[in-house]
């Protein structure tokens, strides 16, 4: 059985941490960071190392919300 892409995130989700697939040419690329805003059809993405990524809505082919980074171990 096949897996079904689905983009099950909103403009309320800003400020979550969110999982996202979109088409780009050649294929597809993946981002997770925190939603920072979704102005429009373009939402913007702050992945771990900083980055900030674009996303417009119709390229978008699945999205969801995903439970915060884990901390570091304190040993």
């Amino acid at each position: 059985m096949a897996g079904r892409l689905v983009v099950a995130i909103t403009p309320a989700d800003v400020g979550s941490r969110v999982t996202t697939r979109r088409r780009v040419p050649g294929g597809f690329s993946d981002a997770v960071g925190v939603l920072e805003s979704w102005e429009g059809d373009v939402l913007r993405v702050r992945k771990r190392d900083g980055t900030l990524v674009e996303i417009t809505r119709d390229t978008l082919v699945a999205a969801k919300v995903v439970p915060p980074r884990p901390g570091r171990d304190q040993r």
